[in-house]
């Protein structure tokens, strides 16, 4: 018998100890660099003379107009993303789950953006957007004058979101049918017999059936919504006026362009704290949901 366990301890080691190797090198190792140089003022291309300088990194990025550019930008863009995708994929979800013919053709056009590129839906979407694109001809059939979007500076933010949106939305949208679809048919048909309308239904079952998806969506847009890069990198460069410039789009210049390391460092700091924030609310309002559940269910016992 002792032989046996030894023999499965070491077999699951075996399985383990590659994943633990990468997880080190890839994960574990830079997140404690990156909290080390944080409080550093270390410099890619003279390493050695790097000095510990505090908290000052803390305070020089709060200072720094193009870090709280970036900052307001990217509360911008969440703000305009997270209802326009979240409410987006909720009612694609509502109407393909009344479709009886063709949805999975439905399912796989919506989800066909998700598996795309980012770098290719940009460029796609750079010509969408540009002064004689497709857009732009259906605005003058309309009679409406052409829009600069991304070339404007107060546009070029809601553009990228409505983009993004698009982009994104199938993937939420295919969260959201699974939850339609393990809702128990008798309610609905309890709510018929009460002549309940269309809009009732959905207020008082499917919302509260769905609300765990609706709490889970919303953290997942916002957090992929604080990590965007690729589309302002494509797209506009940051630009017009720094109008698209975002926390992640300075990170990465400040560490790969500019070479200012600690500085990044403190930047990635400040952005995954944001992100713990953001689960610790997922995680006290989902908590607080499964309580009421546990509590009904006793109630009814």
């Amino acid at each position: 018998m002792m032989m046996k366990k030894k023999s499965d301890s070491i077999l699951g080691m075996a399985f383990f100890g590659p994943a633990l190797v990468l997880l080190t090198i890839f994960l574990f190792l830079p997140m404690i660099l990156t909290l080390i140089f944080s409080f550093t003022d270390f410099f890619a291309l003279s390493p050695q003379l790097t000095h510990f300088v505090g908290l000052d990194n803390f305070f020089q990025i709060f200072k720094d107009e193009d870090f709280r550019k970036a900052f307001v930008n990217t509360v911008k863009f969440v703000i305009i993303i997270v209802p326009l995708q979240g409410l987006g994929a909720l009612g694609l979800a509502l109407l393909i789950n009344k479709v009886t013919y063709c949805k999975k053709y439905f399912k796989v056009a919506f989800f066909l953006p998700v598996v795309m590129s980012l770098a290719v839906v940009s460029t796609l979407w750079i010509q969408i957007y540009s002064p004689e694109g497709i857009l732009n001809s259906i605005l003058a059939n309309l009679g409406i004058s052409a829009q600069p979007f991304i070339n404007s500076a107060s546009q070029a933010l809601p553009s990228i979101a409505v983009m993004s949106a698009w982009q994104g939305v199938g993937y939420q949208m295919i969260i959201f049918l699974g939850g339609l679809q393990a809702i128990n048919p008798a309610l609905y048909e309890a709510a018929e017999m009460d002549h309940a309308t269309t809009w009732q239904k959905f207020k008082d079952i499917t919302l509260p059936e769905i609300k765990p998806l609706c709490i889970f969506v919303f953290i997942t847009i916002t957090i992929g919504a604080f990590r965007m890069l690729v589309q302002p990198m494509v797209m506009t460069g940051g630009g017009p006026s720094h109008s698209t410039y975002t926390m992640v789009y300075d990170i990465y210049e400040t560490g790969t362009v500019n070479w200012e390391i600690g500085l990044a460092s403190t930047m990635a700091i400040v952005f995954a704290i944001f992100v713990m924030i953001l689960t610790v609310i997922q995680t006290i309002v989902t908590r607080d949901k499964e309580a009421d559940n546990v509590n009904k269910k006793a109630e009814k016992k």
